[in-house]
């Protein structure tokens, strides 16, 4: 992994391949290259580092084709070198570049050596190349190479082909991974996600798991997994190619921080109608679904499984429904009890992320009363593979530390929980009430916002620190445990997140002067009980940083120092409204440190393989 762009076409591809990159650039990389067809023999280029690297290096070395294929890699197999960016050729003809893992590389690696297939790279990916070269020798064209070489490999792929012997031609082959098909006039493009291609195409087709195509300029032919001759739909994407870009603010973080209040409003716009919400919001199939549930099952990772957690504690008070939530990765290698009348829910920003593509999968082959999927993304694998789908339409989301994703996931799933709780008995005047607290939303949300200047200040006291601890309680623990995930992705300053409640069962013996402590403390019915938990943290010579409700009072003492939410907050939005500050929080700190904040070291904006 991490980014694919093809194009073929009668201009030239070069600079539609680039600007392909650079939009993708937010998925997180560490190197790049570009492959083209040039009269019969394939030029490529590899540059270990940015975008811009390759970029400088095809400045000074021009580099033209009307077929070609490039990509940014995030290191599975192999470190971040040159040798080991992509694409990969074999024997002067083929090229490829590839997204996922080759679980069985290993064995077909060593066949290839006894063939005589000598190896340059420490990758996965160079043996598909070598593997499709050996089968082009008696195959009949690319596609049968292509073919051939698929039904040998073991794992997760979505994979371009080009070939000096097949000129104006792409063969892909998809499993796992996610790739797409742009449409043109007369030009015809290909990538891992539809934001790559924006600047020159609206027009979308989705590959199934096993379909291979072949991508020409004026023709595309699919064939499943049986071989079939297969049409897939064309789809407008609904994205425009201005949306990923980060205007006047430094940081597309920064502006996704910002975005919030707007993003919210989207994901309730239409949702909710006369103190109601909405049924049709989840599906046309939605209202029997609901009415069958009995229970839930989340399954997320990262970010969208600390927005599960927050959402078992709404399901569990205001539905009465036992609400299980479990990481995507563990839940895939278990054999789950489903309880009957069990709802199985994705979350996900991409909606590609393997793991809970995976567990999705595994879910509509149990005894779930259906499926449904929280996301950000229309044209992902998870919206079209759920029975349901509610889109958060948060927006094109760049930043690899999630957060308008978060909060637009969390109200989605505030809002699945008056539709489950009206059907748990509550009142239709406490549904006027949640759904009025949750219309508030995104006024609060700018007066949260307001803090900035405030807490930009405040991250001077974490410059230097090497270690933070977050607490919560309650539906705020969830809260804490993001807070302290976007600390240590963007600032790579350690950071953990407890239960304030445990803190005398380990983690005291972690407080000193050195150790920040975070809490968040909203006014609700555990706030005398973290009153009394931070208590111990001051005991023991700790540096307390409080985000607090107006009405709650700590003392200005030494050591204490409490930043005001700026308005009265009910306990349905704070969850929420809290996340604003620690998301502002980890920015600032990040910035003074001087990290790259919307490409953190090692991590992926979309994690596509396992």
């Amino acid at each position: 992994m991490c980014g694919i762009v093809g194009a073929v076409a009668e201009r030239n591809v070069v600079p539609i391949l680039m600007e392909g990159l650079r939009r993708l650039e937010y998925r997180g990389y560490d190197s790049a290259g570009v492959a083209v067809q040039s009269d019969k023999d394939i030029v490529r280029l590899r540059r270990l580092g940015k975008v811009q690297e390759l970029q400088d290096a095809l400045d000074a070395n021009p580099t033209k084709g009307v077929t070609g294929i490039s990509h940014t890699r995030w290191a599975t197999h192999g470190v971040p070198n040159e040798a080991n960016a992509h694409p990969h050729t074999s024997g002067g003809d083929i090229a490829i570049v590839h997204n996922g893992i080759i679980e069985n590389y290993e064995e077909l690696r060593d066949d290839l050596k006894s063939k005589g297939y000598e190896f340059t790279s420490d990758t996965d990916t160079e043996i598909v190349a070598h593997r499709i070269h050996h089968h082009r020798k008696s195959a009949t064209d690319l596609v049968a190479a292509v073919t051939a070489t698929v039904a040998e490999l073991e794992g997760a792929y979505a994979l371009v082909v080009m070939s000096a012997d097949d000129p104006g031609t792409l063969v892909l082959a998809r499993q796992g991974c996610p790739v797409v098909i742009g449409l043109g006039i007369d030009e015809n493009f290909v990538a891992s996600d539809v934001a790559a291609l924006l600047p020159v195409t609206r027009n979308f087709m989705f590959l199934n798991e096993g379909d291979v195509a072949k991508v020409e300029r004026t023709k595309v032919t699919i064939w499943d997994d049986s071989g079939a001759v297969v049409e897939r739909p064309m789809k407008e994407s609904e994205l425009t190619a201005d949306a990923a870009e980060r205007g006047s603010f430094r940081h597309f973080m920064q502006k996704e921080i910002h975005e919030q209040a707007q993003a919210v409003a989207r994901t309730l716009n239409e949702r909710i109608a006369n103190g109601k919400v909405l049924d049709a919001a989840f599906g046309p199939k939605a209202n029997d679904v609901l009415d069958a549930t009995k229970g839930v099952h989340i399954v997320a990772c990262g970010t969208s499984y600390h927005a599960g957690l927050v959402a078992r504690y709404w399901i569990e008070q205001l539905c009465r429904l036992p609400c299980t939530v479990e990481i995507a990765s563990e839940y895939r290698y278990r054999s789950p009890v489903v309880p009957e009348g069990t709802l199985f829910i994705t979350i996900s920003q991409s909606g590609e992320t393997a793991d809970t593509l995976a567990a999705l999968r595994a879910a509509k082959e149990m005894d779930y009363v259906s499926t449904l999927t929280i996301c950000n993304a229309p044209e992902s694998s998870m919206v079209r593979e759920s029975d349901l789908t509610m889109m958060t339409n948060a927006g094109p989301e760049i930043g690899v530390a999630s957060t308008k994703a978060f909060t637009t996931q969390l109200a989605a799933l505030a809002l699945l929980t008056i539709a489950l709780a009206r059907r748990s008995g509550l009142e239709e005047k406490q549904e006027r009430s949640l759904v009025a607290q949750l219309a508030e939303l995104p006024g609060l949300i700018e007066q949260a916002l307001a803090m900035d200047a405030s807490i930009e200040a405040l991250a001077v006291h974490f410059a230097d620190k090497h270690h933070a601890l977050f607490l919560g309680r309650g539906v705020q623990n969830p809260v804490a445990m993001e807070g302290a995930l976007k600390l240590k992705e963007i600032s790579y300053i350690h950071a953990e997140a407890y239960a304030a409640g445990e803190l005398k069962h380990g983690p005291l013996a972690l407080v000193d002067e050195d150790m920040p402590v975070i809490a968040v403390a909203p006014d609700d019915e555990l706030l005398e009980k973290l009153k009394s938990n931070l208590q111990e943290v001051r005991a023991r010579g700790g540096e307390l940083y409080v985000f607090a409700d107006p009405r709650v009072q700590f003392g200005d003492r030494q050591g204490i120092h409490t930043m005001r939410m700026p308005a009265l907050i009910q306990d349905f939005q704070a969850p929420i409204l809290y996340t604003i500050p620690l998301q502002l929080l980890a920015y600032h700190v990040a910035v003074l440190k001087g990290t790259d904040v919307d490409q953190p070291r090692n991590l992926a904006k979309s994690v596509t393989v396992e």
